[in-house]
């Protein structure tokens, strides 16, 4: 037995590492008690007396890595990075958006074409390894990244073309959507697009997709004209209306258990340089009349406008407040006269003007940094957001992060869209199953100490509850039958508080799967069980 320094895991067949202590055992595995889960290799070293202690930490087993099959990839790849443990660039390939995101892959491959990643994944079926797919690695739940198997990670496939006279935008699957919003400004031209514009491109799409122009566009999905596709079995495909209209349909609101989309087609559509948006924040006291202003704005609908309202912490540290964030695709006066109720309150902080498109999906960057650990829980309601429960809700959250200095720069966030066009669209004409009047949000924790995670994690689900519970309330069991009112990009996987996320789409999701994904390589994000036959 060898003691030594714990690197982050060794990669190497049949041994064990402790994870997270300053010194570690490692030991060799016997050939006649073979090791195959680290339940059973834990057993093993028990059995053998090699590890004296773990100091409560986990034992991993990276069961099936090692240098023979690291080469005959690396012999196989033609133009991508190859980082393993022990390579210069590693560490860096494994963060994420959220440090609940990272864990420590067996290999991670920087792709610049389809072919490698295609090379790769039969590669990675070969050996019965996990896959995972990096776009902008904004996932809280880790679905962008692998212990212990192959992270195909398209950071170097960003490239970005703008089509003028067609008005679309093509994009690679690793671009986030701030290189989106300046190419097409470049033209004049912007395409719906995510509200945080260093999310990526492929995550947001794949699931449904809102953004400030969903009013009068429609969702994402409803703008892609094509997306191109390397499947489980190696091909590269175009989706389109025209071709694998199949898949192309699943793509629209289940896309990620198809395959790796390495480039998408938007259509795009004439933007002013100018908007009129920005931050209003109130102190606690007007959340009630906030939110008369904001029902009203939502009661006279306008497809060129939009709001979020979002319930934190001043970032001067001057205690609770409510943020609103305004925008209107028009003038100073149409955006003005949009918003004067909100403006009437008298805000304490005041940045309505006319700003390029573009700066519009800054504003919560500030929030929105890398770093710490995160959760996402998608919360939804029926309009008009009802006062006495938005403020028990204020209060509850209120107590909670002031109670745990930790959570300080957590949030709740409500979204005021106009949902006429994204309704137009029938649910049957995509796999995206949420198309209805039901407004989005957000439960956004943010904390640095790994112990609370279970803890911070049971509370916001709490919080979801209550508000799930408030949707039931006001609506009839006929009202809502068959519809899904949870956005699948605010559902954490096994976290969804609906019984099936895809709704009456479902069926049709698992005959698509059957073709295109029969062995579920692509499993990370609410997966699609195909059934199987009866024997």
């Amino acid at each position: 037995m060898d003691d030594c320094i714990a690197r982050r895991v060794v990669r190497a067949p049949g041994f064990a590492v402790v994870r997270n202590t300053s010194r570690v055992s490692v030991s060799q595995t016997s050939p006649s008690f073979p090791a195959t889960t680290p339940r059973q290799w834990k057993a093993q070293c028990k059995h053998n007396g090699s590890i004296h202690t773990i100091e409560q930490e986990k034992i991993f087993m990276m069961e099936k890595m090692n240098d023979v099959m690291i080469e005959s990839l690396k012999a196989q790849l033609k133009t991508s990075l190859i980082l393993t443990p022990d390579s210069e660039g590693y560490e860096a390939s494994l963060v994420r958006w959220s440090e609940t995101g990272i864990k420590p892959a067996g290999v991670v491959i920087q792709p610049v074409d389809p072919a490698d990643i295609s090379t790769a994944l039969l590669w990675a079926q070969k050996h019965g390894l996990d896959v995972a797919v990096k776009g902008g690695g904004h996932s809280t739940a880790g679905t962008s990244s692998s212990d212990g198997g192959l992270v195909i990670d398209l950071s170097r496939m960003k490239s970005v073309r703008v089509d003028p006279t067609a008005k679309t935008i093509s994009v690679q699957g690793g671009a986030t959507w701030k290189e989106v919003d300046e190419a097409g400004a470049a033209y004049g031209l912007a395409t719906v697009g995510g509200t945080v514009n260093h999310t990526g491109v492929g995550g947001l799409t794949l699931g449904g997709g809102y953004g400030w122009l969903s009013g009068q566009y429609g969702l994402t999905i409803d703008n892609l004209v094509s997306a191109q596709v390397v499947l489980a079995n190696g091909s590269l495909v175009t989706a389109s209306s025209s071709e694998h209209p199949e898949l192309f349909w699943g793509l629209r609101g289940a896309g990620y258990n198809f395959g790796v989309v390495v480039d998408f087609t938007y259509q795009a559509y004439d933007q002013a340089e100018l908007v009129f948006s920005g931050i209003l924040a109130f102190p606690s006291e007007k959340l009630e009349e906030v939110f008369e202003q904001l029902n009203a704005i939502l009661a006279i609908p306008d497809s060129r406008s939009g709001a979020m309202c979002i319930f934190a912490q001043a970032p001067d540290g001057s205690g609770p407040t409510i943020i609103v964030i305004c925008f209107y695709n028009g003038s100073s006066d149409e955006g003005g006269k949009r918003f004067s109720g909100l403006v009437n309150i008298g805000p304490v902080l005041n940045t309505l003007d006319m700003v390029p498109y573009s700066i519009v999906n800054t504003l919560q960057n500030r929030q929105a940094t890398y770093g710490a650990r995160k959760s996402f829980k998608g919360i939804f309601y029926e309009p008009p957001v009802d006062l006495k429960f938005a403020r028990t809700v204020f209060e509850d959250f209120m107590a909670k992060i002031q109670g745990d200095p930790d959570l300080m720069q957590s949030a709740i966030i409500l979204e005021f869209i106009d949902m006429r066009k994204i309704c137009e669209t029938p649910v049957s004409e995509t796999a995206f199953a949420s198309r209805n009047f039901t407004q989005n949000g957000i439960i956004y924790l943010r904390w640095t100490d790994e112990s609370k995670d279970v803890e911070h994690r049971t509370w916001a689900r709490g919080i979801q509850a209550k508000w799930k519970s408030e949707l039931d309330t006001r609506v009839t069991g006929q009202q809502r039958e068959g519809e899904v009112p949870q956005y699948i990009n605010y559902a954490e996987p096994g976290d969804s508080v609906v019984s099936n996320i895809y709704g009456q789409n479902l069926e049709r999701l698992q005959k698509i799967k059957a073709v295109y994904d029969p062995s579920n390589l692509f499993h990370k994000m609410h997966p699609i069980s195909v059934p199987q036959p009866a024997s």
